[in-house]
């Protein structure tokens, strides 16, 4: 995980000097030092921490350069806010009275001297030895440094000579600083030598090396088979038949594919050993890939796996077999053996592929591939597997969807579902009522242990194996703390878990410890967690692609790689995911040892521990109850995020923001996830503290149900904020500060906007929603050219039809929602076809008739929902002749036709479709229309007459074509 953290700084340290130029001119030949020395270090790292499973001493090592990569990260960030304050005068000034008492004050502007001395002393104070790693004294430290800066001159002359000096001071510190830090990986680099740190490791790589009895541990054989198989018969019976299929001779590959210990290997075994199997095949044979392989070892693996040496005896020892007895004959057979595999290993990597394909030439085979990891596996030695037309077959197990979809040119792929609930059951019971009996009690236990596990196999067994020793009053501490004690009992599930881990490029590491944040079963919003990631500097933008789409790519990495399991798809997207809880526990581990982000709850914890000075994300999963709880946790965190929290008067959460504001000034991301309340917050108390104008490295500002009336002036201060999401249920925010068209780097706005919105001049921003038609109105669209989302909403009555003109001037525009009250129309759709980008186009309002040339009008559309009281003509002439439609809804009371048709060759990609015509009597379809439809939701009515193959096919998943609020984590504000 270290090399995830050092390529990070590494990262930024190159961005600092790029955007950061100007301001780091002064010190840019010392942090280009600094660079280049974690760039030597990296070299090192990832053999490193392979290695220091086995050795304190190399963990130490790592540890420290985690530590120094920190070390930098603070001064970068620091330096910078220092620089930010110089160039922002008007920032608030905080005076902290008493713990309990928060004052606003008015500093008095100093004298010039004064100005110098405060200045030497503020940088003294950010710059000293243990920042950090230590939290200083709250009322001597950080109310002497608030007290002391931030005073601005009586005159530009006085000002501009005091900010030189002050820049002067403040280069130079940074300079020891770094000078410092240099010293510190110079005492890395000898302790590497001196220790000779390599050599250790390389020691270790032999069998007694923990990590080497660990793969062995992982390596499956084809001669160990599990009886205990439960679930999975209809898996087995469809890849069965795939495999005995005499209509496909020629040589086939299935790709069985899921989560690490989901049972992909034990399905393949069950396969393995069928007696249908055995009878077709003449030969089988099964090879454990797994990360590291070479091919040369793979290819000898096979022939001593399907005994192909032994049964080619030749003349001579047929005969000696007639002359010697059973015995005699079993030695002679273990000679022959030993002498066969000593030339096995003198063949080269050619020789024994030509081995292979001359024996196999003419002859059925199978073979298992287990736990492959990279695409190119299979594909380094199929060519001494020939392809003999006699229904040969190859099953590969991976993790990976990439490496199952693109291993051969002609692949099954079968990916592998979690246990259902009641096989869940049946697995734990064989495993942990073995010898006796559970009583109501236990069964009340075990079901309740059993649903956490969601279905995956090896966490039932190994719960069950543990809690099958366990007498029944422990069965209890079990309960409360599962993954620990299924880490402590089995080592391979942390072994097998990491596995995934480790073989991510950094990047993806980075994201996926960041999902440890969000609370157990917890059900993330995709968009919302993209954000998030783009906020804390994970995601680098890449040739052609913005950095939304960098940071969507990854996501689908990681659910390609089992690691994230995709929980609802709205409107043809992800709209949110979930980790499997044994993951976020692993996550949880590696963030940990990383100082990557601590978790509190109250409800566990009753003091934050010392750990948390260190960690730079804090996830707080309870309601914030005590005033000072804020002093418990390091002073240069980056991230914030609450959950469970309530906006009304109960949340003390309020009353600490002017101070989380004032002490957390490094802070990049702020996310509070409030739910809704009925005791509303006053009005008088709905105003955003003035001290958020401090934060002015916060990229990420997210007060969802806060319903925030005002925000101050101050707020402009926010230079670097990417989003803000201010959104409530059935609440409206009455004003931003018209300055908010300062915040240049603003891409995404979210809340009930009414009134004025001066955003024209964001020229970066790609998301609206959700404003008003009136709010709308006084936008220019001609400078958002970089928009790809907009949600407006009508709650007034219009005096004239809603025009669609502005909206074609939004070039970059892919998804657009207008909602008009019902008897409000729209004019001319023909500017949407300015629009080329749109993809999903949503609206509602009096729609009678459909613009003739829809095909020209929206050639890339793929979701389409209409909704109104009365349509005049049948839609499906028009509709069905769109190219990339994929989802259709149309709510509509009703048509004037009696009669709707869908014509041959109609819809091409349609997936889903859903209407609300209940005078309808009659739907044609042709055959050839809707051939991808595999989701159909009509209303029901028994005189309407549809074709029979349509009446098979089942409604669309929950929520998959769905606008509004959506359920997620027993809430309903989400909106897809």
């Amino acid at each position: 995980m270290v090399d995830a953290v050092v390529s990070y700084v590494v990262n930024k340290i190159g961005d600092y000097l790029i955007q950061e130029a100007a301001r780091f001119q002064g010190v840019k030949k010392e942090v280009e030092s600094l660079r280049n020395e974690l760039e030597w270090m990296q070299s090192f790292l990832k053999d490193a921490e392979r290695k220091q499973v086995d050795n304190d001493v190399i963990r130490k090592w790592v540890s420290d350069i985690r530590d120094v990569a920190y070390d930098i990260e603070d001064v970068l960030d620091t330096f910078a806010l220092k620089i930010d304050e110089e160039e922002t005068p008007n920032i608030v000034q905080i005076k902290e009275e008493t713990p309990n008492i928060v004052q606003i004050n008015q500093v008095e502007i100093p004298k010039g001297m004064r100005r110098i001395s405060a200045s030497i002393k503020k940088f003294s104070s950010i710059f000293s030895k243990d920042s950090g790693h230590k939290t200083p004294n709250h009322k001597d430290s950080s109310s002497h440094t608030e007290s002391s800066s931030h005073t601005e001159s009586s005159n530009h002359t006085e000002s501009s000579f005091f900010s030189k000096g002050e820049k002067v001071v403040n280069q130079r510190n940074m300079g020891k600083k770094i000078e410092e830090i240099r010293q510190k990986l110079g005492d890395i680099s000898r302790k590497r030598e001196q220790y000779r740190l390599e050599d250790i490791g390389n020691k270790g790589e032999g069998k007694d090396n923990a990590l080497y009895r660990l793969k062995e541990l992982r390596r499956a054989t084809s001669f160990v088979v599990d009886d205990h198989f439960v679930g999975f018969e209809d898996d087995a019976e469809k890849l069965l038949a795939k495999l005995l299929d005499k209509e496909q001779p020629r040589r086939g590959v299935i790709s069985i594919f899921g989560m690490g210990g989901l049972g992909k290997t034990t399905l393949a075994k069950k396969l393995y050993h069928n007696n249908d199997i055995k009878n077709k095949f003449h030969d089988r044979a099964w090879v454990s890939v797994s990360q590291d392989y070479k091919t040369e070892d793979i290819l000898r693996r096979i022939i001593k796996s399907s005994h192909i040496v032994l049964e080619r005896e030749d003349e001579e020892s047929s005969r000696s077999k007639k002359k010697m007895s059973a015995e005699e004959w079993e030695l002679e057979k273990q000679k022959i053996k030993e002498r066969q595999f000593k030339e096995l290993e003198k063949m080269s990597q050619e020789d024994l592929e030509r081995y292979l394909q001359k024996y196999l030439t003419g002859r059925s085979y199978l073979l298992v591939i287990d736990d492959v990891w990279h695409k190119e596996a299979w594909e380094s030695f199929k060519r001494a597997f020939p392809d003999n037309n006699n229904g040969s077959r190859v099953i590969i197990t991976t993790r990976i969807r990439e490496v199952a979809e693109r291993s051969d040119e002609k692949v099954h792929v079968h990916e592998l579902r979690f246990l259902n609930p009641s096989e869940s059951w049946k697995l734990f019971c064989d495993k942990a009522f073995q010898t006796s009996n559970a009583d109501e009690g236990l069964k009340k236990l075990g079901r309740e242990m059993v649903e956490k596990c969601r279905g995956l196999p090896l966490a039932i067994v190994v719960l069950g194996g543990l809690l099958s020793t366990k007498k029944p009053q422990e069965w209890r501490k079990v309960h409360h703390h599962i993954w620990q004690h299924l880490r402590d009992d089995s080592i391979q599930i942390s072994f097998l878990l990491a596995l995934s881990f480790n073989d991510l490029s950094y990047e993806l590491k980075l994201s996926f410890l960041y999902l440890s944040l969000f609370p157990e079963d917890f059900e993330i919003h995709v968009e919302k967690l993209i954000r998030l990631l783009m906020a804390e500097g994970f995601i680098q933008e890449k040739e052609g692609q913005i950095m939304e789409e960098v940071a969507e790519s990854h996501l689908k990495q990681l659910i390609n790689r089992s690691l994230v399991q995709i929980e609802k798809r709205c409107w043809g997207r992800i709209a949110t995911c979930r980790v499997h809880d044994l993951l976020r526990d692993l996550a949880i581990q590696k963030a940990k040892e990383s100082n990557f982000a601590y978790y509190y709850d109250a409800t566990i914890h009753s003091t934050p521990p010392p750990v948390i000075l260190s960690c730079r994300r804090q996830a707080v999963y309870s309601e914030v109850d005590r005033h000072l709880w804020f002093q418990h946790y390091n002073q240069l965190s980056r991230s914030f995020l609450f959950f469970n929290q309530k906006w009304d008067e109960s949340l003390k959460l309020t009353q600490h923001l002017p101070p989380l504001f004032t002490r957390f000034r490094l802070l990049r991301v702020l996310d509070v996830e409030g739910s809704q309340s009925k005791n509303i917050v006053p009005q008088s108390k709905r105003s955003l503290p003035k001290e958020i104008g401090k934060l002015i490295h916060l990229k990420y500002l997210g007060l969802r149900n806060a319903y925030i009336y005002h925000f101050p002036s101050s707020f402009v201060n926010l230079k670097r904020l990417q989003t803000l999401d201010i959104y409530g249920v059935e609440w409206i925010l009455h004003e931003l500060p018209i300055d908010i068209c300062k915040l240049q780097e603003l891409k995404h706005l979210i809340g009930n906007f009414r009134g004025s919105l001066p955003v024209d001049n964001l020229t970066k921003l790609q998301t609206l929603k959700y404003i008003n038609i009136q709010c709308w109105s006084k936008i220019n669209p001609e400078k958002l050219g970089y928009l790809r989302e907009l949600r407006i909403e009508s709650d007034l009555a219009l005096s004239k039809e809603f025009d669609l003109e502005p909206i074609g001037k939004l070039k970059s525009l892919q998804i657009l929602s207008i909602t008009l009250l019902s008897d409000q129309s729209f004019a001319s759709w023909q500017a949407l076809a300015h629009c080329t980008c749109l993809v999903d186009l949503r609206l509602s309002g009096k729609i009678e008739k459909l613009p003739k040339n829809m095909e020209e009008l929206l050639p890339n559309l793929e979701c389409l929902k209409l909704s109104g009281t009365i349509l005049k003509d049948d839609p499906m002439a028009l509709l069905e002749n769109l190219p990339n439609l994929m989802i259709l809804v149309l709510n509509f009371v009703s048509c004037n036709e009696k009669k709707m048709i869908c014509s041959a060759n109609g819809f091409p990609r349609l997936e889903i479709l859903q209407f609300d015509f209940y005078a309808l009597e009659e739907w044609q379809v042709h055959e050839d229309s809707m051939p991808m439809l595999r989701g159909l939701k009509i209303p029901e009515i028994s005189k309407l007459r549809i074709p029979e193959r349509l009446r098979s096919i089942p409604p669309p998943a929950e929520w998959e074509c769905e606008d509004g609020s959506v359920p997620i984590n027993n809430s309903s504000y989400f909106q897809p």
